[in-house]
């Protein structure tokens, strides 16, 4: 070998750093490992699973809009349609049944809302969802806490569109803004709890339209036969009595109350009271049949 050579061989010759860094893991091996690791991440919480169900619910409504129908539409038309069909007829015009029908329409319009609960339980038990949602590692009620999390949006629109629509046909809240707020606050709280009764339906029934029959049939005779519309007192006695213990009629009187500036504290406590009962009877049955399901 020349002298020419061994300069050009000194030169070129690796000094092994080249060859580390082809034997180096490459990132994507490096994430893989750290992928497949014994470390398991952290468990979330049970309000993050929760949150994550819920804007699970809300993409839904993304995805398919037409589901807000019933929560603009309809409210739109039983407004209309009771205002001018039978306002005359029980309060002398139109204007004067406002102050007493806007409380009423917007309780009937909420909570026959609530019946969607358990079509949606229904649908995902139908489609093999929950069987996933069993084998995760979160908290066990956290896919039904998130089904009414993603409701209490559909709540919140229908309000808002009833609010605003009686406020362009006349209604004046003598209670004003914050009457309003509180009533459709202690409504939406009274909605979240009734919407176990039907997520329990959609555990039990076993289709989507048996948990809708069965709902519009404890659903009407409660909104009919309640405040919402009519003065109970002038029903008959035996009939006054059972409209009072109601609990679409606790609701109403206290929505009613709220807005007109005239709520009263008994009014609330009841409806504290008849919230927490059907939480505590409806919501641990829920559970119940969920874990056996």
């Amino acid at each position: 070998m020349t002298s020419t050579d061994s300069t050009i061989t000194d030169e070129t010759a690796p000094d092994g750093s080249e060859g580390q860094a082809a034997l180096a893991p490459a990132p994507l091996a490096a994430d893989l490992r750290e992928l497949f690791s014994d470390e398991r991440p952290p468990r979330p919480s049970a309000w993050a699973a929760s949150i994550t169900f819920g804007w699970r619910a809300m993409l839904k409504i993304k995805h398919v809009p037409e589901q807000l129908f019933d929560v603009t539409l309809f409210p739109i038309m039983m407004t209309l349609m009771f205002t001018y069909l039978f306002g005359g007829a029980l309060a002398g015009t139109p204007n004067d049944y406002l102050p007493f029908f806007i409380p009423g329409i917007l309780v009937v319009s909420i909570v026959m809302i609530t019946m969607y609960t358990g079509l949606a339980v229904n649908t995902d038990i139908t489609k093999g969802v929950f069987d996933r949602f069993r084998t995760l590692p979160i908290w066990r009620p956290a896919p039904m806490v998130g089904y009414l999390l993603g409701d209490g949006f559909r709540y919140l629109v229908a309000s808002a569109v009833i609010v605003v629509l009686s406020l362009i046909l006349g209604y004046r809240p003598e209670g004003g803004a914050i009457g309003v707020l509180a009533g459709v606050g202690v409504l939406v709280v009274f909605c979240f709890a009734l919407s176990w009764v039907w997520t329990m339906l959609g555990l039990l029934l076993r289709s989507e339209k048996s948990v809708m029959a069965f709902s519009m049939m404890v659903i009407m005779p409660l909104t009919f036969l309640s405040s919402a519309y009519v003065d109970p007192s002038t029903m008959p006695g035996w009939l006054e009595a059972a409209v009072k213990v109601n609990p679409i009629t606790i609701v109403v009187d206290c929505v009613r109350g709220l807005m007109s500036g005239q709520s009263s504290d008994t009014d609330l406590v009841w409806l504290a009271l008849v919230s927490a009962g059907i939480i505590a009877v409806f919501g641990s049955a829920t559970m119940r049949l969920y874990n056996r399901k």
